[in-house]
């Protein structure tokens, strides 16, 4: 059962390094328990052991292989069965380095089990037992990638776009609900990302990388503030803003009897 001086349990995927770990550390400075789940056992054992004895906040670990069907499902059985989960951090996920033509494709199916279908149904499985309990928080890491897939390569920035899809439809649902959901955006952040994608860390502009830190309490007080989605380096909110009112102002015109007179198809009516 959760404690009263505890505001519930958060479970944090891909807690073993980098964004992860930095969440699950800050999430138990604010007085969560955590959750950690990863494939590395020795790293999340590490990790909890030193949270707890930071915090003086229970720190558990589950290894799984959010790659793997069976394992995620297993999560997200957890997420289920335990009432002390408030909040879930789905921050697992990877990159393919390669473009799409010539790519192993065995390689980008095992992207999109992790950074899509996983996701997914941890996201199901959270929001439907937070919805149950009458309290919880969604939060997903998305990437600015996803607002500028013609800069990048492959299939990676489409699966971020998922990601932000998905959580912009869920705010949608649950507008009237007392769940939460958050999507963040990361830019290029200083993590073992890169190096486990192919990439030179070396070659990025400096002024340009983030560090977890700095990204992981952004992306906390942009949830403090109410926001649905964080872009930590965005110096003007409004820019996104304006993004989201210009693509609204389109709905009229998306969907009607007949194709566009620029088209000069069956019925159109000329402009």
């Amino acid at each position: 059962m959760t404690s009263v001086s505890s505001p519930g349990t958060a479970l944090v995927t891909g807690a073993s390094s980098g964004i992860g770990k930095v969440y699950a550390q800050r999430l138990a400075r604010r007085g969560y328990d955590v959750l950690l789940v990863a494939r590395d056992g020795t790293r999340l054992e590490a990790l909890a052991a030193d949270i707890t004895a930071k915090t003086g906040r229970k720190a558990e670990f589950l290894v799984a292989d959010l790659g793997n069907p069976a394992d995620t499902g297993a999560v997200a059985a957890r997420i289920a069965a335990d009432p002390a989960i408030t909040l879930l951090v789905n921050n697992a996920g990877m990159g393919v380095e390669r473009q799409i033509v010539g790519a192993d494709a065995d390689k980008v199916d095992a992207m999109v089990q992790l950074n899509v279908a996983a996701l997914t149904r941890l996201s199901v499985a959270a929001v439907n037992a937070f919805t149950a309990r009458g309290r919880g928080t969604l939060v997903n890491i998305a990437s600015v990638v996803a607002l500028i897939p013609e800069n990048f390569l492959g299939a990676y920035a489409a699966t971020k776009a998922y990601v932000l899809a998905l959580t912009q439809s869920l705010q949608s649902e649950l507008k009237d609900s007392p769940v939460r959901v958050q999507a963040v955006l990361p830019g290029l952040t200083a993590t073992e990302f890169f190096d486990r994608a192919g990439m030179d860390k070396a070659a990025l502009p400096p002024e340009m990388v983030m560090s977890a830190e700095d990204l992981v309490e952004a992306a906390l007080a942009g949830l403090d503030l109410g926001e649905t989605i964080t872009i930590p380096a965005l110096p003007d909110a409004a820019d996104w803003q304006r993004l989201v009112d210009d693509r609204v102002r389109m709905a009229p015109g998306l969907s009607l009897r007949h194709p566009a007179a620029r088209y000069g198809v069956g019925t159109a009516v000329p402009a």
